[in-house]
C-alpha cells in the first residue's frame, strides 16, 4: 500500500467537501453550539438544587468520583458543585458525538456520493488497491472530523473557563480526562465511526440513505450520557483508557471486516 497513492484520492475528497454545504454545515455547527450552549446552561441555572430532579443526579455523579476529587468538590458551594459537575463529567460525552457526527457525514459521502454524482466507476477503475482506496476515504474523513473536534474542545474550554474564572478564582478546564477523551478516545471513536460508515456508504445506493444509518452511531454516546448521570460509568482516566483499548480492537475488526467485503464489482453494480 503506497501513502502517496491514498493521499490522491484524500485531496480529490477533500476538494469536494470543501465545496458542499450539506456536509460541511453540520460539521461546523455542532461544535460551535456545544461548545457555547452546554456551559451557558449550567451557569444560567437555577442556583438551588437541592428540590429539583437533577439533584439525585448531583449526588449519583459525585459519589461515583474518585475520594480526591470528590474532597475538591465538597470545599465548593452547591451551587458551584452543580456547574462543576456538569461543565467537567455530564457534559464530556457530548463531545465523543462530535467526532462521530463529523467523520461519518463526511465517510457517508465517501461511495454513496460518488454514486449521486456519477464518478463512483471512474474512480473504481483508476489502479488503485483496496487498501489504498480506502485508506483514502477514512483521512479525508478523519483529518477533518478530528480537526473539527479539536476546535469544539478549545472553544469548550475557552467558554467555560471565562464563564467560571470569578466563581470558581480558577481554571476547571480542562483536566487529564478531558485530555485523555480528546486526544485518545475521540480518535479512536472517529476511526470506528468512519469504518462502519464507508462499509454503509459502499452498499446503499444515497448520501441521505447512508447518513440516516450513520446515524445509529451515536446511540452507544448516549448510553455513555446516561452511564454518567446515573452514576455507573464516569469517564475518567482509568475508564477513558479501557475504552479506547477495547473500541481500537472494534476498529481493527472492523476495517478487516471492510476490505474482506470490499468488492468493486458488487459496488458498482448497487449504485445502478
Amino acid at each position: 500500500m503506497r501513502l502517496e497513492k491514498a493521499m490522491l484520492v484524500f485531496r480529490k475528497d477533500f476538494i469536494e467537501i470543501s465545496r458542499n454545504k450539506e456536509v460541511l454545515l453540520p460539521m461546523l455547527i455542532i461544535p460551535i453550539i456545544f461548545a457555547v450552549l452546554l456551559p451557558g446552561i449550567s451557569i444560567l441555572a437555577p442556583d438551588d438544587v437541592s428540590t429539583s430532579s437533577d439533584f439525585n443526579m448531583i449526588v449519583n455523579m459525585i459519589s461515583a468520583l474518585p475520594e480526591s476529587v470528590q474532597a475538591q468538590i465538597m470545599r465548593l458551594t452547591p451551587t458551584q458543585q452543580n456547574i462543576y459537575i456538569m461543565l467537567v463529567y455530564f457534559f464530556a460525552p457530548f463531545f465523543l458525538i462530535i467526532p462521530v457526527m463529523s467523520s461519518s457525514v463526511i465517510a457517508s459521502d465517501s461511495f454513496a456520493g460518488e454514486k449521486e454524482r456519477n464518478t463512483l466507476e471512474a474512480l473504481l477503475a483508476t489502479p488503485l488497491t483496496d487498501s489504498e482506496l480506502m485508506l483514502g476515504k477514512i483521512l479525508v474523513s478523519f483529518i477533518p472530523g478530528m480537526g473539527v473536534t479539536l476546535l469544539g474542545f478549545l472553544l469548550y474550554t475557552a467558554t467555560t473557563d471565562y464563564l467560571t474564572y470569578q466563581s470558581f478564582e480558577m481554571y476547571i478546564m480542562p483536566n487529564t480526562p478531558w485530555l485523555m477523551m480528546i486526544f485518545v478516545l475521540a480518535p479512536v471513536v472517529s476511526l470506528l465511526s468512519i469504518g462502519l460508515a464507508v462499509i454503509i456508504s459502499s452498499r446503499v445506493k444515497g448520501f441521505r440513505e447512508a447518513q440516516q444509518l450513520s446515524a445509529m452511531l451515536v446511540v452507544p454516546i448516549i448510553g455513555l450520557l446516561f452511564g454518567q448521570a446515573s452514576g455507573f460509568l464516569i469517564l475518567g482516566s482509568r475508564v477513558i483508557l479501557i475504552l479506547s483499548l477495547v473500541v481500537l480492537v472494534i476498529d481493527l475488526v472492523v476495517f478487516r471486516v471492510g476490505l474482506a467485503i470490499f468488492q468493486r464489482e458488487n459496488i458498482l453494480a448497487k449504485s445502478r
